[in-house]
């Protein structure tokens, strides 16, 4: 039985490690063999995630530096696995000792334990948003592998709390400059005032990523089970903390009529495009050649420094006061995650999708006239 650790079906990524135990790694299977790489394109990507950032992120200081193990020679991918490790380094396990024998509110610490009979409660083990350094790992190489073929990945914080972006006052190259990446000046600086309250208040906040895909061809996914969209909705539902995921107009779609909500065609030169892109860039499960747009839903950070009811092991009801160092809100951290398992996903698909045609696989070995009879 599989232990649900991995993900894909050509390009694979299987990780491994514990919030607090000695490093967190992932194993990168199916990476095509020449791909330039070393560990400064992973590292670009971790820094993204990496905690300490700034007082709305937790004050964990790791620096995440990552180390290639295998599958890389001479800078460029060998076509074998590639393994790599972040080793942690400032694990403070005591700051979850009043924890241990119970159950906190939003957490995983309950289910863990009935699925496995017990649990590492020191920061949530396999539970730990930490588990995702191993999947920007990994979107790091997709991201330069989609990059060899003109496909970019592009996520940003839509909305935190309460505070949503302008669409008057998007500017993607604003993203880099405030700490929520958030492309639009002024929302940045509203969702910082709406933090400060909510941190002073000892609480938490939830919001929504939003991930754009540029350059992907049509005819990416399939009919049924292994759709584009299904995909990205289990890869992005995957990452602890997300409650919902939608695409194109997602459940706006459910207020308009068909009239408003199809996306008509016309030709561009020799070119079939959309007038419009409600779809979000996929239809009947396959990408459709125009942008593939997504949104994934964060719930509130549940570590909270309030008092909550909770229960111990035992059955006792206790009130729990959590202590540590945690994100007040885990979305600005969270959108280079969403921007990995979009681009595992898409690579994933890519080199699935090239076995669909076979006039696609001619060219591939420049076979011309092939003799289509039974000899």
């Amino acid at each position: 039985m599989a232990a649900g650790s991995t993900i894909g079906t050509i390009f694979k990524v299987t990780t491994w490690g514990e919030s607090h135990g000695k490093a967190i790694g992932v194993v990168v299977d199916g990476c095509p063999a020449g791909l330039p790489l070393d560990e400064s394109d992973i590292q670009k990507l971790l820094d993204r995630r990496k905690p300490g950032q700034s007082r709305f992120t937790t004050q964990r200081k790791e620096g995440d530096e990552v180390e290639i193990l295998s599958g890389v020679f001479e800078g460029k991918t060998t076509g074998t696995p590639i393994s790599m490790i972040v080793r942690n380094t400032d694990q403070r396990s005591r700051d979850y000792s009043n924890i241990a024998s119970c159950f906190r509110p939003g957490h995983a610490d309950y289910t863990f334990e009935e699925k496995y009979g017990f649990r590492d409660y020191r920061g949530g083990g396999r539970s730990s948003a930490r588990e995702t350094i191993g999947r920007v790992a990994a979107g790091a190489i997709a991201e330069k592998f989609l990059k060899q073929l003109n496909i970019s990945v592009t996520a940003y914080a839509k909305s935190i709390g309460p505070v949503e972006v302008s669409p008057e006052r998007m500017d993607l190259a604003e993203i880099q400059n405030n700490r929520f990446c958030f492309p639009d000046a002024e929302a940045a600086k509203a969702a910082e005032d709406y933090l400060d309250q909510k941190i002073a208040e000892c609480d938490s906040v939830g919001g929504v990523v939003e991930c754009v895909i540029s350059g992907l061809p049509a005819g990416l996914g399939e009919p049924v089970f292994e759709k584009l969209d299904a995909n990205l909705a289990k890869a992005i539902l995957s990452i602890g903390a997300v409650k919902g995921f939608e695409i194109g107009d997602g459940f706006a779609a459910t207020k308009a009529c068909g009239s408003e909500n199809n996306d008509e065609f016309r030709m561009d030169g020799d070119k079939i495009v959309k007038e419009t892109n409600h779809a979000g860039g996929v239809l009947g499960g396959i990408s459709d050649g125009s942008d593939v747009v997504f949104r994934a839903a964060f719930k509130p950070t549940p570590s909270i420094a309030k008092s909550q009811e909770t229960v111990t092991k035992d059955g006792a009801n206790i009130d729990l006061v959590i202590h540590g160092r945690h994100d007040p809100v885990v979305v600005p951290r969270a959108v280079v995650v969403v921007e990995s398992m979009a681009a595992i996903t898409a690579m994933d698909m890519l080199l699935v999708s090239m076995t669909s045609r076979l006039d696609l696989i001619q060219i591939f070995f420049q076979v011309e006239n092939a003799d289509d009879g039974d000899n």
